[in-house]
């Protein structure tokens, strides 16, 4: 496996980590992980090189979750994961009936700082 390879894989077990220490189910662990990144996905595609437009509404993209914390924050991430499911095409299917696993607002908090 090359280094780049492990260090992905490395990086995902982290996010595992913090996810398990919420009580999240191993089973939840691939949709709430795909949750997160597909928002920071999303959001890399608009910057260079890509510099594409964003295909998710603003006020409920990755940088709406960067400068709350606490309760706001899962609140806010909640409102995002709801609004997105009601969206149409891919972003509505990828979304809809998703629920936040990740009970504690600091274990998101530091979900959303490993990611970033």
């Amino acid at each position: 496996m090359s280094s780049d390879a492990s260090s992905i894989v490395q990086k995902l077990w982290n996010y595992c980590d913090v996810l398990q220490d919420d009580g999240v189910s191993y089973g939840d662990y691939t949709q709430q992980l795909t949750n997160i990144l597909f928002l920071k996905m999303a959001d890399e595609q608009t910057k260079p090189p890509f510099k594409k437009k964003s295909i998710i509404p603003k006020g409920f993209d990755w940088d709406s979750l960067l400068n709350i914390s606490g309760e706001e924050l899962r609140d806010h991430y909640n409102a995002i994961l709801k609004k997105l499911g009601t969206e149409s095409k891919l972003l509505g299917l990828i979304y809809r009936g998703s629920e936040n696993k990740i009970k504690a607002p600091a274990k998101l908090s530091k979900l959303i700082k490993l990611i970033d």
